[in-house]
């Protein structure tokens, strides 16, 4: 459960939600939309976690953090080939 929004503790996650649903919405497809979601739940994201959060396939997982990746939405931080996590670009 998310902290009352009058400590102010969520605005920057509310925010990268926001900024995220404009950048992405030209994409088709569900996937954008239900990693966007579990990016916002989960601080750290790995693609089996949002495989299983957003249904998908690991083809469209990869592909759609690719593509957030590149629109600057978020950041793999671990710097790794395997074992990966992604983050929001708060």
């Amino acid at each position: 459960r998310r902290p009352s929004r009058r400590c102010g503790c969520w605005t920057g996650l509310d925010d990268w939600q926001a900024r995220a649903a404009e950048a992405t919405a030209g994409l088709s497809g569900r996937t954008p939309p239900l990693l966007i979601a579990a990016l916002a739940h989960w601080p750290l994201l790995s693609a089996p976690v949002a495989e299983a959060e957003t249904k998908a396939s690991r083809a469209a997982v990869q592909r759609n953090l690719d593509r957030l990746t590149e629109l600057g939405l978020i950041r793999e931080v671990t710097g790794q080939g395997r074992f990966r996590l992604w983050s929001a670009a708060l």
